[in-house]
């Protein structure tokens, strides 16, 4: 028996990298997951193919997390598909892209969260689990600087993540808890792979500082594990070198 047979969770920008990851971690413990995607359709339906081909169960979701439209199709996708809501994983995050508004950022790694856990507390029962994953650089960007490059993004999420601190006690009165997870700079993403374009020898100079960087697979596996984790409401679990930062 998986710790989540019988829940559904949404797991956001999850058709590639660590939300992929993550949706197929949680469907082997036995979740149900919508797998939200923004345009990579194909890649979505890759991920939701290999959790059948694993026995798991899931549905691809194609949502524009900025637009109050995307943010209820997910949540109305995990009741229409699945028959409830139990986790949410807020993993969707951006602001490096080109072409993009100036404070789409914001729009997307602040208000975006907020909105969809808005939508999603009507429905989450009691004892249900929200994650917030995030990265040490802007976790810690109060404090500690970063590129210049990643800025305004580690900014805009360390805004989202006090945004949903600051919803703890509602989230209390329904029994929902919200776990933060932080990474530090992980191999082989989107974001680290455009930090390193922008800035050469950035990440060789990170796993130089860190002793090791984290995988997307290994990063993946301790934000799920944080799904059914036994911790308190607010707690931040730091995966991989935040000494340097703290």
């Amino acid at each position: 028996m998986g710790k989540l047979d019988g829940k559904t969770a949404i797991v956001t920008g999850s058709s590639r990298g660590v939300g992929a990851d993550v949706a197929k971690f949680l469907a082997a413990e036995g979740a149900a997951v919508v797998v939200n995607y923004r345009q990579k359709a194909p890649r979505a339906n890759k991920v939701v193919a290999q959790i059948v081909e694993a026995g798991g169960r899931a549905v691809a979701v194609g949502a524009d997390l900025t637009t109050q439209e995307g943010v209820q199709a997910l949540v109305s996708a995990a009741l229409e598909n699945f028959g409830s809501l139990d986790l949410v994983v807020l993993n969707a995050s951006g602001g490096m892209e080109s072409g993009m508004a100036e404070d789409y950022a914001l729009q997307l790694n602040r208000d975006a969260q907020v909105n969809l856990l808005n939508a999603a507390m009507p429905v989450l029962p009691a004892g249900s689990r929200v994650v917030f994953v995030t990265s040490h650089q802007a976790h810690f960007i109060e404090t500690v600087p970063t590129m210049p490059e990643y800025e305004p993004v580690a900014k805009s999420k360390r805004a989202g993540e006090d945004a949903l601190r600051a919803l703890i006690p509602n989230l209390a009165a329904e029994d929902v808890s919200l776990v933060v997870v932080s990474g530090d700079m992980i191999e082989g993403t989107v974001t680290a792979t455009l930090l390193d374009r922008a800035n050469p020898g950035a990440i060789e100079a990170r796993r130089a500082e860190a002793g090791k960087l984290y995988t997307v697979a290994e990063f993946a596996a301790e934000i799920a594990k944080m799904a059914t984790a036994d911790v308190p409401s607010g707690h931040t679990e730091y995966v991989g070198g935040a000494d340097y930062f703290k």
